[in-house]
Order: C-alpha cells, then sequence, then structure tokens
C-alpha cells in the first residue's frame, strides 16, 4: 500500500516556528515517525513538502498517475483558500485524509474554514504530531475498505 503524505507551506519550518501552536518537533522526525508507523501497517509513506502551491498540485497530479492507495495533507494555511489545491485533490480517486497539528477550530475565524472539507473523507486536528499518526490509520482503514 502506498500512502502520500502533503506537507503545507512553512511546514518546513516545524520546531522554530511558533513552538506553542506546534511544539519543538521537526518536520523531518514527523515524516520518520510516520515511515515507522507505515511499516507497522503494510503501508510505504512517501512524504513531500513545498512552499510552492503550483509545486503541491503538481505533485498530487503525480500521486493520481502513480496510483497511490491514500493522500494525507496537512496544507497549511492554504487549507483555508486554496481553490487550486482543492482541485487538484477532487481529481484523486483515493481516500484523503486532512490534518493539522493544531485545533483550527479554537483558532482565528479564518482558519475555522477548511476549502478541502467537501472532498476529504475526513479531518484531524489539534493532538500534535498525533495528528499525523491518526490520520495515517484512518488513511491505511479507509484505503482497504476502499
Amino acid at each position: 500500500m502506498k500512502i502520500l503524505m502533503l506537507h503545507g507551506i512553512n511546514h518546513d519550518m516545524f520546531g522554530k516556528r511558533d513552538p506553542k501552536q506546534y511544539g519543538t518537533i521537526t518536520l523531518d522526525e514527523i515524516n520518520a515517525q510516520l515511515q515507522a508507523l507505515g511499516q507497522q501497517l503494510g503501508a510505504s509513506v512517501e512524504c513531500y513538502q513545498t512552499n510552492h502551491e503550483g509545486a503541491m498540485c503538481e505533485r498530487i497530479h503525480q500521486g493520481f498517475l502513480d496510483g497511490v492507495d491514500a493522500v494525507l495533507i496537512n496544507a497549511g494555511a492554504w487549507t483555508h483558500y486554496s481553490y487550486g489545491i482543492r482541485d487538484a485533490l477532487a481529481i484523486l480517486t483515493c481516500p484523503i485524509v486532512e490534518l493539522h497539528m493544531s485545533n483550527i477550530h479554537a483558532r482565528e475565524p479564518f482558519r475555522h474554514v477548511s476549502v478541502f472539507a467537501e472532498i476529504v473523507k475526513g479531518q484531524i486536528c489539534g493532538f500534535g504530531v498525533d495528528s499525523y499518526l491518526l490520520a495515517l490509520r484512518a488513511a491505511v482503514s479507509a484505503a482497504k475498505s476502499a
């Protein structure tokens, strides 16, 4: 089973960026935890991060062409306004799980809206790095039943 993890804008700064919201874990540490759990679940996890919206869309397109079994996405601020990424995600025929380390519904009002909500299988937020691990478990389960 192939799972694609998409990290959005500014996530390369995890560990340095706003530790109150995001803790001190780095993106490399998150990816290592995802890949280790993926092995336990019988899935390979490919992780991708970009700060460029067009590059994110192109990676989603490649995931479609590669036939990935599920997609995890933490798009960061793009979650709230990127119709381009939303439209790219809508091309996918596999389960998509949206995730966030912080509870976006308990933050600034603009973060309460996800333009992806209508097309994703579900959303997990507010559990720090565990949001990633919970999302991976949900994606593997959804892919098995798809």
